[in-house]
């Protein structure tokens, strides 16, 4: 990809939110390989030492997690993976589940829950007990969902295929809704992403994201946590849905995320929009922030 198929109102628009050439060149970098160790079936000591020859980088946010330092990128054709040892995942994305961080006892709903990656680290933080529901309503998804869950070795999963917003009546301790959105930290991987961006398809998808924290909030009990996280920059689905939240529920309360990973200050206003000075309390990643992908990642507790 080069710097021209940047489309001019996008370079506009993001020029605004932060410094468009560091962006633009981290969004056109092959990124390093990252995996997560599966604790389910193998301690991180015992595979490190298995998979010594690929030179594994620390990730700091994550424990499980590793930057993979050598050149090889057909990790799925290792034999470790086959056996469940590592799942492939991008950095960032381990982000959201240590912010949920659920617990062995808990009741979870990971609401969009395919290709997996989420829903198997929070089944390893879980070892494995506990109930967790893993949704996603598009039934294809759920082929590699389904595939990822069993070479895991995960067994307390029950997946499900419904609309998001057709929750109703649950409790849930703990809820991961990381949501449909136009994925605008993703460049590298996908760059199709800004071929097809276009700013009525960001409208369309806020609407979709404020009905699915909604949800979301209503199926959550007293004291539970509820974990909104994108791989999208574009604030109408970052701090708008997070502000939406926050002006339709007082009894929601955003916490300040203890992570040791950089972020950039989240947006207080964008297009003549006043979002919620709570949003502050977000992490907004950007590319150039950790060489990883972008992402959003804001903590609700219910009170």
């Amino acid at each position: 990809m080069n710097y021209q198929e940047f489309k001019p109102k996008f370079v506009e628009r993001y020029e605004k939110l932060t410094n468009i050439e560091k962006f633009r060149e981290c969004s056109i970098l092959r990124q390093k390989k990252s995996i997560r160790v599966n604790t389910l079936k193998i301690s991180v000591n015992e595979l490190k030492e298995r998979i010594k020859h690929l030179k594994l980088k620390q990730i700091p946010w994550c424990k499980e997690g590793f930057l993979v330092e050598s050149e090889r990128t057909d990790l799925g054709n290792l034999e470790e993976h086959g056996l469940g040892y590592f799942y492939v995942q991008e950095a960032s994305s381990m982000v959201p589940a240590e912010v949920l961080n659920p617990l062995p006892e808990d009741f979870v709903l990971d609401m969009a829950a395919a290709p997996g990656s989420k829903t198997t680290q929070i089944a390893a933080k879980m070892e494995n007990k506990g109930y967790i529901i893993a949704n996603d309503p598009d039934y294809l998804r759920q082929k590699p969902l389904t595939m990822n869950i069993q070479r895991c070795g995960i067994m307390n999963v029950l997946m499900t295929t419904m609309e998001g917003k057709r929750f109703e009546g649950f409790n849930f301790d703990k809820i991961l809704l990381d949501a449909p959105c136009s994925g605008t930290g993703t460049i590298s991987k996908s760059p199709r992403t800004i071929l097809e961006w276009n700013p009525y398809t960001i409208k369309r998808l806020a609407g979709i994201q404020k009905q699915l924290i909604i949800t979301a909030f209503n199926n959550l009990k007293e004291n539970g946590t509820l974990v909104y996280s994108t791989c999208t920059l574009e604030p109408e689905e970052d701090e708008g849905i997070i502000s939406y939240l926050l002006e339709n529920n007082e009894n929601a309360k955003l916490e300040k995320i203890e992570l040791d990973i950089k972020s950039s200050k989240p947006v207080l206003e964008f297009n003549n929009e006043k979002y919620n000075s709570e949003v502050k309390k977000c992490l907004r990643i950007w590319p150039q922030d950790n060489n990883t992908d972008g992402f959003f990642v804001a903590k609700i507790r219910k009170i």
